[in-house]
This record gives C-alpha cells, sequence and structure tokens, in this order.
C-alpha cells in the first residue's frame, strides 16, 4: 500500500543496507586530548600559589585535589549503588526476579569475555506495537526496547559486563511511542560494539517480524537522537465511513439539525454536507426498513423502541459484527449439570443489566452504552458454583436469542455494513483537507491536550504541513484514508484531538472556523479520535544532517536509503494489524456511535450555535461518561509523549 499524498517525507529511493565499521580512532584521540586539557587544569588550579581557595574549603578541598576526586568517586559509587540497589528491588520485588531490562551473565563469563570499544552510534528501527507494552524498557513490562537490548547483547553488540544495565549503554530513544503504537521509523541513540560487518543482519535474527533494525549510523560522541530531532512526521489511518454524518435518530444528529434550522443556517448546513445529507435516509429505507417489516407487530414494536431508544441500550456494541454468543455449560465432576440461575423474560429476550445514572446538566439520562462482563452471559462460573470443584469438562452450548434480540442484532449488522460500503467522494476529501489545512502554522493548542492553558508558553506549537491523501486505500470491504501530519514537536493527546475535531466538522457539516476560533482563550472539549490509527512515520533530523559530514565526518541519518523494506514492513506487519483490529473491534464505529449518542453538550460547539453552544469541560468536571468512550476523553497517554519544542 502507497501513499500519494501531495505534502509527505522526502521521496525515498531503495538502497541495499549499508554495513557499519568501526573507525573511533578519531574520537578515541580527541578522548585523550580532552582529557589531557583537563587535568592539566586541575593541576593549575590545584597548585595555585596566589592563594585561590577550592570549592571544596579553605582548607585541602579545592578543586582538583585529591581529597576532592576521592569524594567525587565516592559520591559516583554510592549513586551507582543506590540506583542498582532500587534496580533489585524492583526486579525482585516487582518482577519475581525476572527482568525484561537486563541480560545477566555469571562472573566468570564477564571475565572471560574480550573488551572491544564502543561506538556511538544512530540504531534506525521500525516495529509494530501489538503485544507491547510501549517502547520505553522497563523491567516489569514487555516493551520494544526490552527485545531491541536482548538483540543487541545476543548479537555482541553490547558486551557481558554492560548488559545488566541498559544506561551504561546510554540509551535514549527519538520519541516514545506507548501501549500498542507502532512506528514504521524511529531512532534510538547509544553506545554498541560495531566491528562486525553483518551486525545489522544478526541482530534482526534475534528479533521476531515485528521489529526490524534498518540500518546502523556512527554519529559523534555528543549525538542525543532525542535532543537533535528537529521534527516528525506521523500517519492516522482511519475508515473513511467517519466522514458520514451522525445519524438524524441520534442525540447529535438532533441537536445539529435543530440549531441549524433555528440559526437559519439549514440550506448552508445541507450544502456543507454535499453528497451524504440523504445517506441514512437510503440506508433505513432500503435495509432497515426490510427487516422490520418481516417481523410479527408485537415484536417490531419492541424492536423500533429498542432503535429509538439508543441512548438507553447499546444499539451498536462492541460484538455487532461478531459470532453469537456462547453460554458455557460448567458440568461438575459427577458429571450433573449446574442450575441455571437466570429467569428468562417471557418474550424471550435475555435480562439486560440496569444501566448506570449518569447526570447532564439539569437532566439525567443512561449512557448510551454499557459493557457486560463476559461472566454475566455464564450460567455459573467456577467462583460461584456451590462446590467450588474444578469441572470435568465445558461444553459450549449456543445462547438462544428471543425474537427481539435476532431483530436487533441483524439491525445492527446492517448499520456496520452501510458504513463499510461507504466509498468516499473527492469533495468530501476536500472538506477534510480545508479544515486540516488550518491546522498549519504556528498556533497556540492548549484545546488540544491537558492541563496547559491559553497563556502558556508551552501550548504555542508548529504544524510545517497536514495533508490527507486523496487516493482512498480499499481493503476487503472497507475504504480508508490516510493522513499525514508533518510538525516541530507536539503535545500529549494532539495528534489525535486534531483529527477528531477535523473529522468532526467534516461530518457534522460545521464552518472549518470553527478550528481557528479553537486556537482563542475559550476552553473546548475535543475528544480523542481511536488510537488505533496512530502510527510514527518518521523523526526528521534536518539540522543535525545539514552539520553532519561537515563538522563531524558521519553521514546524515536519514531512512530513505532503507524506504523499499520500510514499506514492505508497513504494508505486512503495521496496516494489517491495524485493518484486522479494526475488523474484530470496531472501534471507529464504537467511537462514532457513543459520540453520537453521548447526552452532553460538551460537543455542542458543531452545532450552528458553535463555541457558546458548549460548556467548558472544566466546568463539567464531575460528570461521568459512558465506559466505552472513556478512553477517548480521558487523559491516559495515547502513543505520543509531549515532545521538546
Amino acid at each position: 500500500m502507497t501513499s500519494d499524498a501531495p505534502s509527505q517525507p522526502p521521496t525515498m529511493a531503495s538502497q541495499p543496507t549499508t554495513t557499519v565499521q568501526a573507525d573511533g580512532g578519531q574520537d578515541s584521540t580527541s578522548n585523550h586530548q580532552s582529557g589531557e586539557r583537563r587535568r592539566d587544569f586541575k593541576s593549575d588550579r590545584g597548585n595555585d600559589k596566589r592563594g585561590r581557595r577550592g570549592r571544596g574549603g579553605r582548607r585541602g578541598g579545592g578543586f582538583g585535589s585529591k581529597k576532592h576526586s576521592e569524594g567525587m568517586l565516592d559520591k559516583r559509587e554510592q549513586v551507582h549503588a543506590n540506583r542498582m540497589s532500587r534496580r533489585e528491588k524492583v526486579i525482585n520485588e516487582d518482577g519475581g526476579g525476572e527482568s525484561y531490562a537486563s541480560v545477566s551473565f555469571s562472573a566468570e563469563e564477564i571475565a572471560a569475555e574480550d573488551r572491544r570499544p564502543k561506538r556511538k552510534v544512530a540504531v534506525m528501527i521500525g516495529y509494530a506495537g501489538t503485544g507491547y507494552h510501549g517502547i520505553q524498557i522497563n523491567h516489569k513490562e514487555k516493551t520494544i526496547e526490552g527485545d531491541l537490548f536482548a538483540a543487541f547483547v545476543k548479537a555482541g553488540a553490547i558486551s557481558k559486563a554492560n548488559a545488566d544495565d541498559p544506561k551504561k549503554s546510554s540509551l535514549v530513544r527519538c520519541a516514545r511511542t506507548d501501549k500498542g503504537v507502532h512506528a514504521a521509523g524511529n531512532v534510538l541513540s547509544l553506545k554498541l560494539i560495531i566491528e562486525d560487518e553483518n551486525l545489522v543482519e544478526k541482530i534482526n535474527q534475534e528479533l521476531p517480524p515485528q521489529i526490524r533494525v534498518w540500518g546502523i549510523q556512527r554519529a559523534n560522541n555528543g549525538f542525543s537522537c532525542y535532543q537533535q530531532c528537529s521534527s516528525r512526521w506521523y500517519e492516522y489511518l482511519m475508515p473513511s465511513y467517519a466522514l458520514l454524518p451522525p445519524q438524524p435518530h441520534s442525540f447529535l444528529g438532533k441537536k445539529v439539525a435543530e440549531s441549524a434550522k433555528e440559526k437559519g443556517v439549514w440550506d448552508q448546513y445541507l450544502e456543507r454536507l454535499g453528497d451524504v445529507k440523504n445517506y441514512w435516509e437510503e440506508v433505513e429505507k432500503n435495509d432497515i426498513e426490510p427487516i422490520l417489516e418481516k417481523l410479527d407487530p408485537e415484536v417490531r414494536g419492541k424492536v423500533v423502541d429498542r432503535i429509538t431508544g439508543m441512548s438507553n441500550q447499546d444499539l451498536e456494541g462492541t460484538d455487532d459484527m461478531a459470532p453469537v454468543p456462547e453460554i458455557t455449560k460448567t458440568e461438575a465432576t459427577d458429571g450433573a449439570p449446574t442450575n441455571n440461575k437466570r429467569k428468562a423474560e417471557e418474550d424471550g429476550e435475555s435480562e439486560l443489566p440496569p444501566s448506570k445514572v449518569v447526570k447532564t446538566g439539569d437532566e439525567t439520562v443512561e449512557p448510551t452504552t454499557e459493557e457486560v462482563p463476559a461472566e454475566a452471559d455464564a450460567d455459573v462460573t467456577m467462583e460461584n458454583a456451590s462446590d467450588q470443584t474444578r469441572p470435568a469438562q465445558e461444553v459450549p452450548v449456543q445462547k438462544e436469542l428471543g425474537p427481539v434480540d435476532r431483530a436487533v442484532k441483524e439491525i445492527k449488522a446492517a448499520y456496520i455494513a452501510a458504513k463499510r460500503r461507504y466509498r468516499v467522494s473527492q469533495s468530501r476529501i476536500e472538506k477534510l483537507q480545508e479544515a486540516l489545512t488550518l491546522y498549519q502554522g504556528t498556533h497556540i493548542f492548549h484545546n488540544y491536550t491537558i492541563n496547559k492553558t491559553f497563556k502558556d508558553p508551552s501550548s504555542q506549537r508548529h504544524i510545517k504541513s497536514f495533508v490527507v491523501n486523496p487516493k482512498p486505500i480499499q481493503i476487503r470491504d472497507t475504504e480508508w484514508l490516510s493522513i499525514k501530519v508533518h510538525g516541530q514537536s507536539f503535545m500529549m493527546h494532539q495528534i489525535r484531538k486534531m483529527i477528531a475535531m477535523a473529522v468532526m466538522v467534516t461530518r457534522c457539516g460545521a464552518p472549518t472556523e470553527l478550528i481557528t476560533e479553537s486556537y482563542g482563550p475559550r476552553r473546548i472539549s475535543i475528544p480523542k479520535a481511536p488510537g488505533l490509527g496512530l502510527m510514527l512515520e518518521r523523526p526528521m533530523f534536518e539540522e543535525f544532517n545539514k552539520r553532519a559530514e561537515k563538522d563531524y565526518g558521519r553521514e546524515p541519518v536519514d531512512f530513505s536509503k532503507y524506504e523499499d523494506q520500510i514499506q514492505e514492513f508497513k504494508d505486512k506487519e503495521i496496516y494489517r494489524r491495524m485493518f484486522e483490529a479494526e475488523e474484530k473491534e470496531n472501534a471507529f464505529h464504537i467511537f462514532f456511535h457513543q459520540l453520537d449518542n453521548f447526552k452532553t453538550d460538551y460537543f455542542l460547539w458543531v452545532t450552528a450555535g458553535g463555541l457558546e453552544a458548549a460548556y467548558e469541560r472544566s466546568n463539567r468536571s464531575g460528570e461521568k461518561i459512558p465506559k466505552a468512550l472513556e478512553a477517548e476523553l480521558g487523559d491516559e497517554a495515547d502513543g505520543v509523549a509531549e515532545e521538546a519544542n
């Protein structure tokens, strides 16, 4: 799958992976000379005959004195001992004696190893974050850096003496990605033993297919991939049906229409919706009505009540496209089945748990969805079985659905199928691009992150480009859009909130000027688009690369020579995982359904009433939100840690 966006990372040609040679003589000489200068300086200060006092005190403690040096050595040893003590405590108490951040060797193995020189390098990597607790190495969780560090050790790039602590190799990452987030390109800077010409190949042999090292590039000793990174590219993938307007019977759909009529801008609203203004009417006529017509009148009435009462029950939950749930009939060791403790309703529908109450302004409503634990569908679990004995066997039994549940399930599937068969028009893509373009330049993005105010200087960020690829990507029955953003730095949640804001403006037929207004002092609530589609495309080192060869005698840190490998990796390991996760979990479908049906004034800025129609989030901090929307309105990390300007 390729991207044809007009603005994206520089054109990249395919070249074979270059090998790395150890040519560190210059660095070692430089270090030696600088060390001599430091010793001369210390000596001069320590033997100053003009009565100058050292920093350590009046007598014998001056800078450069023997006592001072011994004190500094003792202090360093103490700091190291304290850190190692804390590390052992984490490993032994929290990790059960196991660590994902170190590789242990015996004293004999360490003593038998030949000492070889380490060189500062930039390691260019790519990874699919599925199954990993982010990139940053730690003792307790499986991380990308943890697997890379172990592979470096196995390939001989890190000595056995240094294998117990990544800090000994000065490990630094360019961009932190969190749990499950992918990166086609990222960079680590650290010290490695790089004498082996086939080092990259040997490292990759020790890694799973979802983590790759593209190349290892020599760098100057002061290089830090985090500090030298001048900008970053991110890609966001989403189904094109995200641009469909809210369904007319949803809470947000009703509010948008009512506000447009009340403010006298109905015609402008319909014009901005363009070719999708009647989409849901056609779906109701062609897909939903035929399902209802074949039902008995009594059942049809109950189904209609369920459909029109979406705010009280979950019409479109996480299992929309999943098979009919199974009940596990647990049999005791004597073969006798346990009693069914749930009583079915008279009409054959399964019993639903009571919904939690949500207070919204002056009214009390129920959330749009309530996630039911898997155990609620079981006749009885071993935890509440009377004899607490382990069953001899568990026999899956198909759950019997009543006519109302069957019809509602069929309607759920029809709505999702209608979304997935939607094919976006160029006019809709242009509307989205119009909104995205307003992010370019330097603005105050305090509404696109947390814990920052309008007056906070760090809220000001610069976006170089924000472009949607005009060519959608067809994957099975769903069409996808690729959006790429290039910025100097990003705050937590910023990318996902910018995506959500632009998409909401487009799908709700709101004026794009809302984005410009969001840079003002008024605080508004903006949800985060699902994290499923976010991927770090690659970091850029423009300023460092300009000086690399001239000042340091090094090659630039550049991903272009690995572009063919990266594209193949993205198609196989990253995009595939995204598409399969959406097919299985319906993350985007659930997100927009929750957003449209959550009875709150948080997002009414998208109506014709504008920013004044929405309460500030800070004024409503005690309000509860539906569980499925919690992650998108909450403040947990989303894959992009705040990055320095």
